[in-house]
């Protein structure tokens, strides 16, 4: 189990930098690979995608000048393919599907919201997230093929888009970790887990049996990654159900490991 790792400005009497965000972005990108089972320059050099990410994340708290950020991106293909024909040139092109698959890179990963809206907004017309998937390895690659045109050969940048489609879900399981393990970013609570959380046991005795449930849960991990039998993975669940029923902040999805192994 990862423990979070929280952002600490270095000196209280200034202002958190970009440069700041930077580091806690790369730092945390960085442990959530060696978790996730994919580290640096394990099936390809990638270090410069780390820092393509951890700078795409520090856009999100200091954005970037002239970047118009989610309210360029085109939720349905067909959408985005006659905003990119409209275009006034290939570089316009390139930078709409550049944004689009990043936005849903962080959307899906980070937020676990691919479709860049309300869950409850239009729920019959949403895309499986494999359906998300599939579009983002499609808007990098195309996004590559414009970027080659605009520079006239291959560049360092096309090199990293290249690899961000060819290892989409890999980058995305890895994101995925990095938001609820190091960011704390965590889905809103439903109104059964806040009456586990309202009738949980006094902070004293909670503790104590936080800690035992703790172990259990330890004990069970431990077991699957040796055996990955059904039947252990589904009392590990029930163990991180028993957890979050006592500590709203305690995030594992097992999904997303298993994801990232399997790719």
């Amino acid at each position: 189990m990862a423990v979070s790792t929280r952002y600490t400005p270095l000196r209280v009497a200034r202002k958190p930098s970009s440069e700041d965000a930077y580091f806690f972005m790369m730092n945390s990108l960085l442990h959530s690979r060696m978790e996730a089972g994919f580290p640096s320059n394990d099936i390809c050099f990638d270090e410069d995608v780390n820092v393509y990410l951890a700078s795409l994340l520090t856009s999100l708290i200091f954005p970037r000048s002239g970047d118009d950020g989610a309210r360029g991106i085109l939720p349905v293909d067909s959408s985005l393919f006659e905003a990119a024909e409209a275009a006034a040139g290939t570089r316009e092109k390139y930078r709409m599907y550049r944004r689009s698959a990043d936005s849903l890179l962080i959307s899906l990963g980070i937020f676990k919201n691919a479709r860049l809206k309300r869950p409850d907004s239009a729920p019959h017309l949403a895309m499986s997230d494999a359906a998300h998937i599939g579009r983002g390895k499609s808007y990098y690659a195309i996004a590559r093929a414009y970027a080659a045109q605009v520079h006239r050969g291959n560049t360092a940048v096309g090199d990293i888009l290249g690899k961000l489609s060819d290892h989409f879900e890999r980058y995305l399981g890895v994101l995925s970790l990095m938001g609820g393990e190091h960011l704390n970013i965590f889905k809103q609570l439903s109104d059964g887990e806040l009456f586990h959380l309202e009738s949980a046991p006094r902070p004293a005795e909670k503790s104590a049996e936080l800690a035992l449930r703790h172990d259990r849960f330890l004990d069970l991990y431990s077991s699957y990654l040796e055996n990955r039998s059904a039947r252990t993975r589904e009392a590990l669940a029930e163990a991180v159900r028993e957890i979050r029923a006592l500590d709203p902040s305690f995030e594992f999805d097992i999904d997303a490991r298993e994801r990232v192994r399997s790719v």
